[in-house]
């Protein structure tokens, strides 16, 4: 499960992995630009054949450029390509690290969060470990658990849960679920055999019945 089934927090999801995505390919596509820029700066010969002004920037950077290349002329050409590969790498990494560090790990906690949570509503004994995390919160969270509940209180939560009340734990079980922006579907009862009745004739037909199973024998009057 990659994504909640409550709309806002599925809203909310699909916007953060939608903004890191598109943090990454603008931090991808500005160390390609500048790896590229750099390369040219590190060849000043092409850059003086290129009398043109370079496009996308002003007069007065198009001179600033100009200079630099000129001054990394006296420099060892694999040494200037090699700092240009690291710094072009560097201005990748550091920034998309940062935000992966800050979202990868939550969102994959979450992940594995609702896929046990999910298989755990699906069975009754799952249904009372839900239960018994959602009472295992905060206070504040479990006397807002309660406020949902009519004639509820904290106590009578953990009442009901100890006793196996039925109701307690699937509010319980929902609440929990519903903080991770699942929804709770109660376990179904299992049906037992079908026991079909017996019809009315068939019983009258048994009770005419001997105990042998033969029919009574009928006697002839006195001649």
């Amino acid at each position: 499960m990659w994504y909640a089934q409550n709309p806002a927090r599925r809203t909310h999801q699909l916007a953060g992995d939608a903004g890191v995505l598109l943090w990454t390919a603008l931090w991808a596509t500005a160390a390609v630009v500048a790896y590229r820029l750099a390369c040219l700066l590190a060849l000043p010969r092409a850059l003086q054949q290129h009398n043109a002004p370079l496009p996308l920037v002003g007069g007065r950077v198009d001179t600033a450029l100009r200079r630099i290349a000129g001054a990394v002329d006296a420099m060892d050409p694999v040494t200037v390509r090699t700092a240009v590969a690291v710094g072009a790498v560097a201005l990748f990494v550091v920034p998309v690290g940062l935000v992966l560090g800050a979202w990868l790990p939550r969102r994959l906690r979450w992940i594995r969060q609702a896929g046990a949570a999910r298989d755990l509503a699906a069975s009754d004994d799952g249904r009372e470990l839900l239960a018994l995390r959602s009472l295992l919160r905060p206070l504040h969270e479990v006397a807002v658990t309660a406020s949902e509940i009519p004639d509820a209180t904290p106590g009578s939560l953990a009442w009901g849960w100890r006793h196996g009340d039925p109701e307690t734990l699937d509010a319980l079980a929902a609440a929990e679920l519903e903080r991770l922006g699942l929804d709770f579907a109660p376990p179904q009862a299992v049906p037992g055999p079908l026991i079909r009745p017996v019809p009315a004739q068939a019983t009258e037909t048994a009770e005419g019945t001997g105990a042998a199973g033969a029919p009574e024998a009928v006697t002839d009057p006195v001649r």
